[in-house]
């Protein structure tokens, strides 16, 4: 492989395409969450970003090292997502309702480690990006999977600025219609993984 124009935009292409989970759950985050400031935006958008580029460079990782340990494992990617991102809207699901009975809530933000398992659930199917770009060397892969961290942050960012003004005029169903989409993206992300 070779540094052109070819590498940079199918890098690019290749962080839209697996940023699209994670602008999902960033809009249930916006939705969840309406009176978000801009620096929480800005650091929940990187983590999405920095498990993006992680996940792909641990891939190409694995490739390079232990690739038949990691085959076995690709199996579980889709349950796993599915597990994660339930359990995440179920607790948001439960969270509107004890929300709707507080009747001066505003939205409940996500912890951080709440968000750290979204990271995760919306990017390990990222480590399969790893096989693709196997042929690079350290630096190409370490630069393509850069831009992929980089195109999911702005991305993502969008996600909560959309969730955040659909939040508001939503108001306490917000919170609902977060946690159903997070569901639902876990069941997709499983769907697509089995089939």
């Amino acid at each position: 492989m070779e540094w052109n124009f070819i590498f940079f935009a199918n890098s690019v292409l290749l962080g839209v395409g697996l940023a699209m989970d994670a602008f999902s759950v960033s809009l249930a985050n916006g939705l969840h969450e309406p009176k978000m400031k801009g620096g929480r935006m800005c650091a929940i958008a990187g983590v999405f970003a920095a498990f993006q580029y992680l996940m792909p460079m641990l891939g190409w990782y694995c490739v390079h090292t232990i690739a038949h340990y990691f085959a076995v494992f690709e199996k579980f990617i889709p349950w796993i997502a599915l597990i994660l991102l339930c359990y995440i809207g179920v607790n948001m699901l439960k969270e509107s309702k004890e929300c709707e009975e507080d009747c001066g809530c505003d939205g409940v933000s996500v912890s951080l480690g709440g968000l750290i398992v979204q990271g995760i659930a919306t990017s390990i199917d990222a480590l399969s990006v790893g096989f693709t770009i196997a042929d690079y060397n350290f630096t190409m892969a370490f630069i393509a999977c850069l831009l992929i961290g980089v195109v999911t942050f702005f991305i993502c960012f969008g996600g909560l600025a959309l969730g955040k003004k659909f939040g508001t005029k939503l108001a306490g169903k917000a919170s609902v219609l977060g946690g159903v989409i997070l569901i639902f993206i876990g069941i997709e992300i499983f769907v697509t993984g089995i089939f």
